[in-house]
């Protein structure tokens, strides 16, 4: 409440400044040889650009105006000038070249289109050197490249087909938003098999938003946001290809290719082969590492119009054969029968971006996509077949007024779910809704967003989904506060579901939307080559979705809330060829079961991670990576209530030899697997057909994977 009364009190005041007369700068960045075009210029910490003639006309609140200037290859530049009401102000900034590239990151995932450093909103970015390192590990898709990072966790789903799901500072997977380049391409819930089959290789830059983002994003936002974008076409042509091998008798070929078309259009081309074994690590006659081929083919195209008009279209195509359980000709321990499980996938998908400058200060955003994915599970005897289609539409305007950068906007969403031999679990959710949001620059050393969006769910209901943010800057010092709610539409598609199908599920009663709230707040710092960030967080689910294993999977509404708190610690040292990171996370995540209180399965309180990589161009990298998982609840385990905590090694080398690059990578080689503390195989089948245990561990145990990259 307090938060709320301050944000009232900011935009009196910024109501106020808006209605002096306002002053006008006009802007104009040269270099020695004339002037600069496209040039990030900073206002008030908000960014522009400068036109094709070099410069920038905005129009400002009187008082002190600060300005800063980043190019690459250039020193940046501030400056800081004094306008009284109604004054235009022309200024002339020279920049000098240095040879040094500055490295500047520009963030879309919160709608402003705004340095990472000047949002209000926390976001964190992963670019493509960080990338191409999981990538080395895991060609084949982006399972590493996010368990790997502070406060995330990928978990196992299901241990007998490799489906995961991503948690976000302890809340389950079902709250976490996937985008590929702000486009939900994946609807509103990535399937458990998702993240498995989307190659790295055409991935940029990752941007996410951990804790409620539901005003930006409606439903299935509840946990935070993921956006994956991709590589854009450089000016010249280039191509790439990755083939890979690992032990465990997994295999990837993967091509990249990229060029401009002509002075504005471009275009990628992603196409990827993916094998893997079905292999028993442990020789008990149940798969620890399901088998699969997989094909992945995306194109697509790039159109910069200039002034500030663009167009992005994507199209993607992924079939897939899987296949786990119980291996052909082999007997199960306790004389369990043979339990075959398997997936087919095709999928399709189609996405559109569009921008355009209107009235030259406002510019106008268009997004939409559609997908298509069909489904043939095998459990045992079971066949289960389904569709799943997807469509997204949303129009939207974004403006600088003074000191604001404000977005609005309306978007509609389906999600339609088909279970051909289980019709009563069919759905066919229509969720329309508005949103606003509103940055302000109230002082250099302070900014302030806040948002919100009105959703109807056709089967849920109304919700209004608010979120206010602060960025406060003081003595080297940079802290944001930030507080939100949301909301989650259930189905019967849970993380449960994953590993038994839906014979099983038993829905009694109507089930409430999921409705959530978070909180969080960092502080971070840097110093020279080095940086560290504090940040606490908290969140509560209300009318959370539980599924009791009583008889089958009962999912129901509980009558308890789920709550979970907990601190991050991120440090990063960067100085010439070395850079180190070091993560620690505490989360402690509580349901009810009854009366008590305990913690959510599989969710580890500590753990911890350590990277060290030494990089120099045109030769090669060297890596080292430390990874501690600390003791989890496990929930309908025959064996054991707790895990063992257990820490993973992994060593990564690159060497570059003209245009091959030669890459091995050692991956858990501290042997870690969980078959070795307790079977996989249950002694019964559950009362929902399970015949694994969850995995809390590694199952494949210790792997080694190299190959040949070739840039030409």
């Amino acid at each position: 409440m307090d938060l709320l009364c301050l944000w009232c009190c900011f935009a009196v005041h910024a109501v106020t400044l808006a209605q002096t007369p306002q002053a006008t700068l006009l802007i104009e960045v040269r270099t020695t040889v004339g002037t600069l075009a496209d040039v990030d210029v900073v206002v008030n910490g908000i960014s522009h650009k400068t036109n094709d003639k070099g410069t920038l006309s905005i129009t400002v609140p009187p008082g002190t105006t600060p300005i800063s200037i980043v190019r690459k290859g250039f020193a940046p530049v501030s400056s800081v000038q004094q306008l009284a009401p109604g004054q235009q102000q022309t200024v002339i900034i020279e920049l000098q070249a240095t040879g040094v590239e500055e490295e500047v990151t520009v963030v879309g995932v919160t709608r402003t289109n705004k340095r990472v450093e000047d949002q209000p909103m926390r976001v964190e970015v992963l670019g493509r050197e960080e990338i191409e390192e999981k990538m080395l590990m895991t060609p084949g898709d982006i399972v590493m490249m996010l368990n790997e990072m502070g406060g995330m966790r990928v978990q196992a789903t299901s241990p007998s087909l490799g489906a995961s799901s991503v948690r976000i500072q302890g809340m389950r997977g079902r709250y976490t938003r996937f985008l590929s380049d702000g486009l939900p391409l994946f609807g509103e819930q990535v399937g458990g098999l998702g993240l498995l089959q989307i190659p790295p290789m055409d991935l940029g830059q990752v941007e996410v938003v951990k804790g409620v983002a539901s005003s930006l994003y409606g439903a299935g936002a509840m946990g935070g946001v993921v956006n994956l974008i991709s590589r854009k076409p450089g000016p010249e042509p280039s191509r790439e290809v990755l083939v890979n091998r690992s032990t465990r008798g997994g295999t990837d070929a993967v091509f990249f290719a990229s060029a401009p078309l002509n002075s504005r259009w471009g275009a990628t081309l992603l196409a990827g082969g993916h094998w893997q074994q079905r292999t028993d690590v442990n020789d008990d006659g149940w798969a620890d590492l399901p088998g699969y081929s997989r094909g992945v083919f995306r194109p697509r195209i790039f159109w910069d119009g200039g002034r500030g008009s663009s167009f992005f279209a994507t199209t993607g195509v992924t079939v897939e054969d899987r296949s786990g359980g119980s291996l052909p000709g082999r007997s199960l321990p306790n004389g369990l029968s043979t339990y075959p499980e398997a997936l087919d996938t095709v999928r399709v998908d189609a996405g559109a971006l569009g921008q355009r400058l209107v009235h030259g200060r406002y510019v106008a955003t268009i997004r939409a996509t559609l997908s298509r994915q069909h489904h043939q599970h095998l459990f045992g005897s079971v066949r289960e077949k389904d569709r799943h289609d997807t469509a997204f539409g949303e129009v939207a305007l974004r403006g600088n007024t003074g000191r604001h950068t404000w977005v609005v906007g309306s978007a509609i969403e389906y999600d339609g779910y088909r279970p051909k031999d289980l019709p009563q679990f069919e759905h066919s959710f229509v969720i329309p809704g508005a949103f606003v949001q509103d940055d302000v620059e109230i002082a250099p050393w302070l900014s302030l967003s806040a948002s919100g969006r009105l959703d109807y769910h056709n089967e849920y209901g109304t919700f209004l989904s608010p979120r206010l943010a602060g960025l406060f800057r003081f003595g080297g010092w940079s802290s944001r506060l930030s507080i939100g709610t949301g909301f989650f539409g259930p189905s019967a598609l849970t993380e449960e579901t994953e590993s038994t199908g839906l014979t099983p599920v038993t829905i009694p009663g109507s089930l409430k939307a999921e409705r959530g709230r978070s909180t969080s707040f960092d502080l971070s710092r840097s110093d020279g080559p080095a940086s560290y960030t504090f940040t606490w967080f908290a969140s509560r689910i209300e009318d959370p979705l539980a599924v009791e294993r009583t008889a089958g999977l009962v999912l129901t509404n509980a009558s308890e809330a789920t709550t979970n708190a907990g601190v991050e610690l991120i440090g990063t040292l960067r100085s010439g060829p070395f850079a180190m990171t070091t993560t620690y996370t505490y989360v402690r995540s509580l349901e009810s079961e009854g009366r008590v209180r305990l913690d959510v399965p599989l969710t580890p309180r500590h753990s911890a991670g350590l990277v060290g990589m030494w990089e120099k161009e045109d030769v090669g990298r060297l890596g080292v990576e430390l990874y501690y998982t600390g003791v989890q609840r496990l929930d309908e385990n025959p064996f054991r209530s707790r895990s063992e905590p257990y820490l993973i090694l992994g060593l990564l080398g690159e060497r570059q030899f003209g245009k091959y690059r030669l890459f091995l990578n050692g991956e858990n080689l501290t042997g870690v697997r969980q078959t070795k503390w307790d079977p996989l195989i249950r002694p019964v089948p559950g009362t929902d057909g399970r015949r694994a245990v969850d995995a809390w561990a590694p199952l494949e145990g210790r792997n080694v994977n190299g190959g040949v990259r070739l840039r030409f």
